[in-house]
């Protein structure tokens, strides 16, 4: 019974936050009429707006909307492109919310950037690590040093979380300092506000439950190594 219950705490803890953020995400995406346009066009006007016309804006795939920094492109997935719902309008205010943090260069976004570099190398030492382990052991016939790739292993897959952990600042101020106040000044109505919010908080939280969902790795791997 504990074991179950444990079971259940961990799962819910590892995708709790991204069911919720796609729950939200779903339960606004509702088309609606009285919206001025859609989130592709939004994103086009806010950077015009806010003098980023060398911003582009590009249709990508679907749940991968992001700002890209080097490329210089607020991208979003089809349904926020092309639909006038408070979650496309939302999720592009959110997106040019980083656009302008790369314009005003402020600090924590290119902090970010260079920390998710760093925590991707890291990953795919520790990723290699792993893999060579058993035969690191095997090979020399010395258990520490397979211990000591298992650790380097573990550790490379912690690193994700923990750069997202720090930056989610970065996403808070994308939605609530950026996003929020420029929709409140005549983009939503007042009966739409709180719901933006919502889609917003989501929108801040989806890289913590990506890199929250992605610690099941972990699992695997030990899994695996348990064979």
């Amino acid at each position: 019974m504990y074991i179950i219950v444990l079971l259940l705490f961990v799962i819910t803890f590892l995708f709790g936050p991204q069911w919720w953020a796609q729950y939200t995400f779903r339960r606004y995406a509702k088309p609606l009429d009285r919206l001025q346009g859609t989130g592709g066009e939004l994103a086009r006007h806010l950077l015009d707006r806010f003098e980023m016309s060398h911003v582009k804006v590009e249709k990508t795939d679907p749940n991968s909307d992001h700002y890209d920094p080097t490329d210089k492109v607020v991208r979003l997935s089809p349904d926020n492109f092309d639909n006038k719902s408070l979650t496309a309008i939302a999720v592009a205010a959110h997106e040019v919310g980083h656009a302008i943090q790369d314009h005003r260069n402020e600090p924590l976004l290119a902090w970010r950037g260079r920390l998710a570099i760093f925590a991707n190398a890291i990953q795919k030492f520790g990723v290699a690590a792993m893999m060579v382990m058993p035969v690191v052991t095997a090979v020399t016939r010395v258990p520490a040093l397979g211990g000591l790739l298992f650790f380097i292993g573990i550790g490379s897959m912690f690193m994700a979380t923990i750069v997202h952990l720090i930056t989610l600042p970065v996403e808070t101020d994308a939605s609530f300092n950026k996003a929020l106040p420029i929709l409140e000044s005549g983009y939503i109505e007042a009966e739409d506000i709180p719901k933006v919010r919502r889609i917003l908080r989501a929108a801040a939280l989806t890289y913590l439950a990506g890199s929250l969902a992605s610690l099941l790795n972990l699992w695997r791997w030990i899994a695996i190594l348990k064979r």
